[in-house]
C-alpha cells in the first residue's frame, strides 16, 4: 500500500508567529539556495522562510538526505546525534538563531520547538518507512510523496513540489544513482504519474496516490 504521510493531521501553532512576538526588533539570517549553513553547538536554527536540507557524509563521502527543514522547523547540531551534520539551503532561506539558554529559559519557546520537532520526528520515521522498500521505483514513488506533503503547492495540475531537487540528491536519499533515478523519473512521466511542468518542477497529479505497491 503507497502511504500518502498525513504528517499535518492536526494543525499546529506558527513557530514563526511566536519568535517574531518574542524577538520583535531581532533580525534574521538569510542564506542563498545552495549556500551552506553554520551551526554551533549551543545554537538551534528555526526555518522562518525557505527550506533546507540537512544530511551527512558516509565515510565513502558519499552523502545521505537525512530530511528537510521547511518552516517553523528547528534543527541543529543540540538536536542530533548524527556526525558530520550538514545543513545547506535548498532553496533562499531566512533563519532565526536562538542559543540553547534562550530556549531553557522560555517555557513558551520551548513548547513551541517540541511541538514541530514532531513534525521532524513524523518525516523521520516516514524516511525509515520508505527505505524499507527494496524495489528502488517503489523508494522513488514514496519519497516523492512525502514531498508532496512537506513542500507541495497546489496547481491547476495536482500538486508541484516547490523545490527542485537534483537527480543526484534524490538518488542519495533512497540510495541509489543518479542515472537510475533520472530513468525512473522519465517511466514514471510517460505512465502519467507525475509531471514536469515549464520551470522543471515535478507536479503530482491527484491520481499519484492510486498504486498499490506491496512492500519488500
Amino acid at each position: 500500500m503507497l502511504h500518502s504521510y498525513p504528517l499535518e493531521a492536526s494543525p499546529q501553532p506558527d513557530l514563526r508567529q511566536l519568535l517574531e512576538e518574542l524577538y520583535r526588533g531581532r533580525s534574521l539570517q538569510p542564506y542563498r539556495s545552495g549556500q551552506a549553513i553554520r551551526m554551533l553547538p549551543d545554537e538551534i536554527l528555526v526555518v522562518c522562510r525557505g527550506v533546507v536540507q540537512l544530511g551527512t557524509l558516509y565515510d565513502s563521502g558519499d552523502e545521505a538526505l537525512l530530511g528537510l527543514a521547511c518552516p517553523s522547523m528547528p534543527f541543529g547540531l543540540p538536536l542530533s546525534f548524527i556526525r558530520p551534520y550538514q545543513a545547506l539551503a535548498l532553496t533562499d532561506v531566512d533563519l532565526m538563531r536562538l542559543r540553547l539558554v534562550e530556549v531553557e529559559q522560555s517555557p513558551m519557546l520551548a513548547q513551541g520547538i517540541f511541538r514541530h520537532l514532531t513534525r521532524r520526528l513524523q518525516q523521520t520515521e516516514a524516511v525509515l518507512a520508505m527505505v524499507g522498500y527494496r524495489r528502488v521505483e517503489e523508494r522513488l514513488r514514496h519519497l516523492l510523496l512525502l514531498l508532496k506533503q512537506e513542500v507541495g503547492q497546489p496547481s491547476p495540475n495536482g500538486t508541484r513540489l516547490s523545490v527542485r531537487l537534483t537527480h543526484q540528491q534524490l538518488a542519495n536519499a533512497i540510495g541509489t544513482t543518479r542515472v537510475t533515478v533520472t530513468r525512473l523519473l522519465s517511466q514514471l512521466q510517460e505512465e502519467g504519474w507525475l509531471i514536469i511542468d515549464g520551470n522543471r518542477h515535478i507536479v503530482l497529479p491527484t491520481h499519484a496516490l492510486s498504486p498499490n505497491l506491496n512492500q519488500g
